[in-house]
């Protein structure tokens, strides 16, 4: 089975827990406990996220430039080699040596007049208390927006259109190489309407999960996972009566409302791939993700 597995941010790196390199790989190290038992028995694409990344770069970057000489283009292409090279050393450590890995920096392509330059919504970077992200939005011209109990600095997440690198992942595939791509989205690329066909970088960060939905369908992905540090998806999440959807179809979970920064964006890409192929969609824990290729944990998503 081909299956498309979307690490979430907070998969990789625990939810409030410093950006340290060896949290990071702690983090990372227990992601590949989960992954390698897949990666035995399927054909295995694995896709990242990258806000918690992106954010202390750009910070570092600003304390060195403030002429703003590393644009968020940049700074994804820094975040898809570091954590790339991170899961794939972690991943070499539990495979024998006659399986293949292999990172390929993936270039997204985004339009030019999306909406959501005008409304930046994509967290990234560390989280702040109300006081610092207020007070670091008028320092540094961000915008900030609360993200569960703390804040965290938001910017422009277009909509992805195009994998440029599909192609050449398609022929790793094909010899059985496990491929680590599409890390944060990938990098956001859109070419110039000048009939030139120049391509360029742009100032935003790619949605992971809507990135890694295109991927997973481009694909013909048998099944596509988004795991993250829930079991789950969750109808009243955070009061008692709160209850797991163990197994929904697409038009129920399109009947439900879910916050924009945090599970909305993968029920949005869950549906999609559904809608769009017919195979299943499935949200869940990296703990859990062998029990949720299995069908018997998470939340899966299917078209009836």
């Amino acid at each position: 089975m081909r299956i498309v597995v979307a690490l979430g941010g907070n998969a990789l790196l625990r939810r409030g827990v410093p950006l340290t390199m060896a949290n990071q790989e702690d983090s990372i190290a227990r992601a590949v406990r989960g992954l390698s038992t897949l990666i035995h028995d399927h054909d295995v694409v694995i896709s990242h996220g990258n806000g918690p990344q992106v954010g202390l770069l750009a910070l570092q970057a600003d304390a060195y430039d403030h002429d703003g000489s590393f644009p968020f283009d940049v700074l994804g292409a820094e975040t898809e080699g570091m954590i790339g090279y991170l899961l794939e050393k972690e991943l070499r450590n539990h495979l024998d040596d006659t399986r293949a890995i292999a990172t390929i920096v993936t270039m997204t392509e985004v339009d030019l007049n999306d909406p959501a330059f005008a409304k930046p919504s994509k967290f990234i970077g560390p989280v702040y208390t109300d006081a610092e992200a207020h007070s670091l939005a008028i320092k540094n011209g961000w915008t900030v927006k609360a993200d569960g109990t703390y804040w965290r600095r938001v910017v422009p997440s277009p909509r992805p259109m195009r994998i440029l690198e599909l192609t050449p992942v398609e022929w790793l595939l094909e010899r059985g190489v496990v491929v680590i791509c599409a890390g944060g989205g990938g990098i956001p690329t859109m070419y110039l309407p000048d009939g030139t066909r120049t391509l360029v970088g742009v100032e935003a960060v790619i949605d992971k999960d809507f990135a890694s939905e295109l991927l997973a369908r481009e694909l013909e992905a048998d099944l596509f996972i988004m795991a993250t540090d829930v079991d789950g998806v969750y109808l009243d999440w955070g009061k008692p009566e709160q209850r797991i959807m163990s197994r929904v179809t697409s038009a129920e979970l399109k009947a439900q409302s879910f916050p924009a920064g945090s599970m909305g964006p993968k029920v949005q890409a869950a549906r999609q791939f559904v809608e769009q192929t017919g195979k299943r969609a499935a949200i869940g824990s990296l703990e859990q993700i062998a029990q949720i290729v299995a069908g018997a944990a998470g939340t899966n998503v299917v078209a009836s």
